[in-house]
């Protein structure tokens, strides 16, 4: 998963309350404004001259929301030995979210074929029983932009199976039986999204093995357990929060111009905290990947103005490895219906400025009133973050 980046940047006041980063408030050019409205939802639209890392934020709370434990495997994300735990967890009853992001490293001896699959032994004195409330699996693969996009598409679309596993105690069982079946070559990224539900403690192992070999009968033979490096990918454990409910703090009016929400960069927002168990005090979730961001913003247009709702590869200059990103979001409705979107839908990545990728389009109600735009958002597996949210006043005329 790319290491986050960003980089901060300094505001200058020449005039008390009069700061630089207004310059950014002012209208769209028209000639700009009719190109994203013959835009396509998903769709690329160059906007030359625009996108900028200074426009001014709308400002919101962040509420930590009822949600499962949450745990990630990412560190380390190449697994370099031939054999090895790349995370081991425990866990309690209830809601499990879990996220493999797992690469197969090995080098030597000719970078052979490998297994990675997750585990779940039953630590509990009872049966246990799993059910999975959300599923999301993709076939190894190098190309990780497309696994970051459609793993997210994926789990937004999942609901809640009627299957229910039985384990008993001190037992194992693979948590998804395709991880099971899959065969990860050397560079390719195995990447799993789950929620799950447990009714007996239970320990979560992400291993590496042989093909020949299931990951249960791994995880009883395995006796290594790899450290955390803190710079590889984007951290490991199990986390407290896994849904934020993101409120802005006043109603935005198309008439204050282009305005945006950051989440998920690290500063606005905090990388999220947790604990891993072999290494002592707290461990950070560096993107906070695979946190759910249910974010709501009231607005209203007094000029009549629609709201065109973009976003772009912010860090695209800053960093070799941010070169593209590919995301996934769902959007309530406007312009085009609500629902799930893959940004871009008409390629794989978006590049760098002047692309932008038009996410949606709000019209104004008829007597002015205010509306709510409803937005789900998960930071995207091997994109750099954060990916702003611009909101863009257009005439609809």
């Amino acid at each position: 998963m790319k290491q986050p980046n960003w980089k901060p940047f300094l505001v200058t006041c020449a005039v008390a309350g009069m700061c630089s980063m207004q310059a950014a408030a002012q209208e769209l050019q028209p000639e700009l404004q009719r190109a994203i409205l013959k835009t396509q939802q998903g769709g690329i639209v160059l906007l030359p001259d625009f996108l900028t890392e200074k426009i001014p934020d709308l400002q919101y709370q962040k509420i930590i929301l009822p949600g499962p434990q949450h745990v990630i495997s990412d560190d380390p994300e190449y697994i370099r030995v031939p054999e090895a735990i790349a995370l081991q967890e425990p866990v309690q009853p209830g809601a499990v979210r879990l996220y493999v992001y797992n690469v197969n490293g090995v080098k030597e001896p000719a970078k052979i074929d490998r297994r990675i699959t997750a585990v779940i032994r039953n630590t509990g004195r009872g049966d246990m029983h799993i059910r999975m409330l959300k599923y999301s699996s993709q076939k190894p693969s190098t190309n990780y932009y497309q696994i970051g996009k459609q793993g997210l598409a994926d789990y937004f679309a999942s609901g809640p199976q009627n299957v229910i596993r039985t384990v008993k105690p001190g037992q194992a069982i693979a948590i998804d039986e395709k991880l099971e079946k899959y065969v990860a070559k050397y560079d390719e990224l195995v990447h799993g999204f789950y929620e799950f539900t447990i009714d007996q403690p239970g320990e979560i192992s992400v291993l590496q093995t042989d093909l020949q070999t299931s990951g249960p009968k791994a995880l009883a033979r395995i006796k290594k357990v790899l450290p955390p490096q803190g710079h590889s990918g984007a951290g490991r454990g199990v986390f407290g929060v896994s849904n934020y409910r993101v409120v802005t703090d006043s109603v935005y009016d198309t008439k204050d111009g282009v305005k945006e929400i950051i989440v998920a960069d690290g500063q606005l927002d905090p990388w999220v905290q947790g604990k891993e168990k072999n290494t002592p005090g707290v461990a950070h979730l560096a993107g906070n990947y695979g946190v759910i961001y249910n974010i709501e913003m009231k607005w209203k247009s007094t000029d009549g103005k629609g709201l065109a709702l973009v976003t772009w590869n912010s860090r695209s200059d800053n960093n070799q490895w941010c070169g593209g990103m590919a995301n996934t979001m769902v959007v309530s409705g406007g312009k085009f219906k609500e629902g799930i979107i893959q940004l871009p839908s008409d390629r794989l990545i978006t590049k760098k400025a002047p692309e932008a990728i038009l996410v949606q389009v709000f019209k104004p109600a008829a007597n002015g009133e205010e509306q709510t735009i409803r937005i789900t958002y998960s930071p995207p597996g091997a994109s750099c973050l954060p990916t702003p949210l611009i909101f863009v006043p257009v005439d609809l005329q």
